[in-house]
């Protein structure tokens, strides 16, 4: 409860300090301000499975989104197939605050619930995950906006429960937490003109030792995503999306001992919408795996869904 209390604390005090770039019935130029989701859900590596970076039609926000991942694993040792169903569901609240015309802070804290069936019954888990915290920095912005390049550089607190004993399964992500502090930079570029735009989208993340002597694989992520405007007027906008996103991880340590079958990467195609209608937006996505090779092949991806609404403030 008093890590709750803490980053409810820390959220209302960015809110507060917060300058007010735009006016908060202000709705931009289709698709034309971008945040960073680096969603703490688990998937390969514990986490930080992500479901992509959004674009955000309201200049700054507070919202709630779902995300939901499905993978098949081995039983265990002794069995070939992959029978085990595990899905990872995470709630989170999240926020982009402008805090000068050029720099942003992002934050996400996020709430997990996964499940794992097995043989012997079914696994369950359910707590609060780590927090990010994230500096946006608009790079480039060209006179006729059409271009636009961003970086960031984040960190991951960890509030999350790291389990000792659950990282000995197949998929040792099976974790509310990585139990460590990690960091991330990331490069974001979105190229829009008229009703098209194009996201273009990278990050990597390092994981450092937690208290129980296991590191994570670093992680490195890419995107590319685009937007079409299928209708819209001074209050309300709709527009479709799809596009490729990859993951890559590294192997897994404990106590400096490279750890068997914990390295892999996927390829996700994806489509989605996004809306607004004064101060509030919407959007989801679903995602299917285009390639697959986890943890040896011991792990498969499945599909993804996602789904968020937000509050301009």
């Amino acid at each position: 409860m008093n890590k709750i209390i803490f980053i409810l604390s820390l959220t209302l005090s960015l809110v507060c300090h917060a300058k007010t770039i735009n006016d908060s019935l202000y709705i931009a130029a289709p698709i034309n301000r971008i945040v960073l989701d680096d969603c703490d859900a688990c998937g390969c590596a514990a986490g930080n499975g992500s479901s992509g970076f959004e674009s955000l039609l309201n200049p700054q926000f507070i919202g709630i989104k779902y995300f939901a991942q499905h993978y098949k694993a081995k039983e265990n040792l002794f069995v070939k197939d992959l029978t085990q169903d595990q899905y990872f569901n995470t709630l989170q609240i999240w926020g982009k605050i402008p805090l000068t015309q050029k720099l942003s802070v992002y934050a996400s804290l996020p709430f997990h619930f996964h499940e794992k069936k097995t043989m012997q019954g079914d696994i369950k888990i359910n707590g609060i995950g780590d927090l990010n915290l994230m500096g946006i920095y608009r790079i480039i912005n060209s006179k006729d906006n059409f271009h636009q390049l961003n970086g960031g550089l984040g960190v991951k607190i960890p509030l999350g429960k790291f389990d000792e004993k659950g990282a000995s399964g197949v998929n040792p992500s099976f974790q509310l937490g990585t139990g460590s502090w990690d960091y991330q930079a990331a490069l974001n570029y979105k190229f829009q003109k008229n009703k098209l735009a194009v996201l273009v989208n990278t990050d990597y993340t390092v994981k450092t030792e937690n208290k129980k002597n296991y590191r994570f694989g670093n992680q490195w992520n890419y995107a590319a995503t685009g937007f079409y405007q299928l209708a819209g007027n001074e209050k309300t906008i709709f527009s479709a999306k799809a596009g490729l996103q990859g993951e890559v991880y590294d192997k897994n340590k404990q106590f400096d001992e490279v750890l068997p079958n914990t390295a892999g990467s996927a390829l996700y195609g994806k489509l989605g919408f996004e809306a607004s209608y004064k101060k509030f937006s919407l959007g989801g996505e679903v995602m299917l795996p285009a390639y697959s090779n986890l943890a040896g092949g011991d792990i498969e991806a499945k599909s993804r869904f996602s789904v968020f609404i937000n509050f301009g403030i």
